[in-house]
């Protein structure tokens, strides 16, 4: 049987199929899974936190070992700082519009954003679409680079469902390039942007990597990519579906998104909020 044929059954792209997980050494792949799992847990700590704590957990690393593996997981502190870099040319950074606005309906406010996937013998990027006011996780995809084409993906898939009043991004090069934001700005879709080293700004996409990382990829130890890719493709299919979120009202993300408050019965105990960001 062909590789094609193989991946239309599994429902399988052909280019993850082709993927190869980036490598490290084991030990960096080590300290790569223990800075992801500490940033979960102390998302304020720079390089400079974080090669004090390694060192006191028994690791001999210093700080610039640290930024280097840091940048590898896409990682940076959230203390604000005065800007000092500018983006690529031909690349536009828009305000963050998101600020004291409350989120109303479906389809308000899209966000994505790219997180680290470790694997045993490396590591993979994962790229997530959410629609903010159900939590609803409208398309995602993995590449082993932080290369764009694999969040224009996401993004063609998403806004083949619908499409948001407001975009919601970080200054990331793969959602500031043109290929990117022409996309939304064609449909006429505002586009807002976190501040740099600010990742509250994000809140929630943010709250779904460490969801998905403690309930599902933590608990794996995946080795393979079609295995993260089949175990990702289940647990999103969950997320969506089966698992009751407290602030939706004990609704799914795919009831909010389709069906919104009134899905809820108020029988049930269950009360319409509106949520505020900002």
């Amino acid at each position: 049987m062909s590789i094609r044929r193989q991946c239309e059954l599994l429902d399988l792209p052909r280019s993850t199929y082709y993927y190869l997980p980036a490598t490290e050494t084991a030990e960096n792949l080590h300290l790569l899974r223990l800075l992801d799992e500490q940033y979960l847990r102390t998302p304020f700590y720079g390089s400079r936190r974080m090669a004090v704590w390694l060192c006191q957990e028994g690791y001999r690393v210093n700080r610039k070992r640290v930024q280097r593996l840091m940048r590898v997981l896409g990682l940076e502190g959230l203390a604000p700082r005065p800007r000092t870099t500018k983006p690529a040319p031909g690349h536009r950074v828009f305000p963050y519009l998101l600020r004291n606005v409350e989120i109303t309906h479906a389809d308000h406010v899209w966000s994505t954003d790219i997180t680290y996937i470790p694997l045993r013998n490396g590591y993979l990027y994962l790229a997530a679409i959410m629609d903010w006011y159900s939590r609803y996780v409208l398309s995602w995809r993995l590449s082993n680079s932080l290369e764009g084409a694999f969040c224009l993906e996401a993004l063609d898939e998403a806004l083949a469902q619908g499409q948001p009043e407001i975009f919601n991004t970080d200054q990331g090069t793969q959602f500031t390039s043109v290929e990117f934001t022409t996309r939304l700005l064609d449909r006429a879709v505002a586009i807002s942007m976190d501040g740099r080293g600010r990742a509250l700004d994000n809140a929630f996409i943010e709250r779904l990597w460490r969801t998905v990382k403690y309930e599902e990829i933590y608990l794996k130890e995946y080795a393979t990519v079609d295995e993260v890719y089949q175990g990702l493709k289940r647990y999103f299919y969950f997320y969506n579906h089966e698992r009751f979120h407290q602030a939706l009202d004990y609704q799914t993300p795919y009831q909010r998104y389709h069906w919104g408050p009134e899905a809820c019965s108020r029988s049930d105990g269950c009360q319409q909020r509106r949520l505020k960001v900002g």
